[in-house]
């Protein structure tokens, strides 16, 4: 197979660009990305594709995102968790339930969100990651994210610390270390990321994903390219004629949808992405080259 997806579950250590370099010596391409970065702590879900594959990863980039993680409330850190230094810390065992709950339960809807510093996210052409590696001290602007759920599993009053493992459905953008960190400071005892794990990106959970060592045995079946389109996008059948006239780059009769649709032909193959304009269905990208 040249073109399709396969979801991985990245395991804690690697970075997601360890994740596609495997992906490119088992997929046998160059032509290999993924959906959605993953920090070296985390694990979980990590869809890659490959081929005209990568050319769909935006939109399932866009999608949203499950997690479950654990939140450390007493210290904070440099990097909000745990894999930075401790800049403070408090005697948090003493937290009740119910203030961790009222805290969180203000988080849940579109709200605006402060990423970490210690983030991939660009400033002046830099990461912000490496801009704080080279000593700069600073905040990021606050970002519109939504969060839809946000559901408390346990909480563990430990000796010095409190420690609540999490649940949480959101838009693309949400940082999880930005909750911990933001329950912290609301508390005033600080807070960071212990653990964090993503089970799902759009469409793809858990139970889709092979584990890296399969990746690295190339033990897997990818997913195709037309199945993916189908669980994406909201779909358009095409006759023969309109394969025909999409692979030239042509548009169709409007669709009367307002997101894109994945234009599927008679033998289930994916020709382009549609997006009207009030009069026509537009290719915004043909995956079927004319004959």
């Amino acid at each position: 197979m040249t073109d399709g997806f396969l979801v991985v579950d990245k395991a804690g250590g690697m970075t997601s660009h360890d994740v596609v370099a495997v992906g490119r010596k088992a997929l046998g391409t160059r032509k290999v990305g993924h959906a959605g970065t993953l920090d070296p702590m985390a694990t979980g879900v990590l869809v890659l594709g490959f081929g005209n594959g990568t050319r769909l990863l935006q939109y399932i980039t866009d999608g949203d995102k499950s997690y479950v993680a654990t939140i450390v409330l007493g210290a904070s850190t440099v990097t909000d968790d745990k894999e930075g230094e401790v800049i403070a810390t408090t005697h948090a065992a003493d937290v009740t339930d119910g203030e961790i709950a009222r805290v969180l339960k203000t988080m849940v809807g579109t709200i605006a969100q402060r990423p970490s510093s210690v983030s991939a996210v660009k400033v002046g052409g830099e990461r912000a990651y490496d801009r704080v590696r080279a000593g700069e001290k600073f905040e990021l602007g606050s970002r519109q994210i939504t969060i839809s759920q946000l559901d408390i599993l346990a909480i563990r009053h430990l000796a010095a610390t409190t420690e609540v493992d999490i649940e949480v459905t959101c838009s693309a953008g949400t940082f999880i270390r930005a909750i911990a960190r933001d329950l912290g400071e609301a508390l005033k005892v600080g807070g960071h990321l212990s653990a964090l794990r993503r089970t799902r990106v759009a469409g793809f959970s858990e139970k889709d994903a092979v584990s890296f060592q399969d990746l690295k045995d190339q033990k897997f079946t990818p997913l195709k390219l037309a199945d993916v389109a189908r669980v994406t996008f909201s779909v358009r059948e095409l006759t023969l004629e309109e394969v025909t006239e999409l692979s030239f780059g042509r548009p169709l009769s409007e669709n009367g949808a307002t997101s894109i649709t994945a234009a599927m032909s008679p033998d289930n193959r994916l020709i382009a992405l549609l997006k009207d304009d009030g009069i026509h269905a537009k290719p915004i990208a043909v995956f079927a080259a004319a004959n």
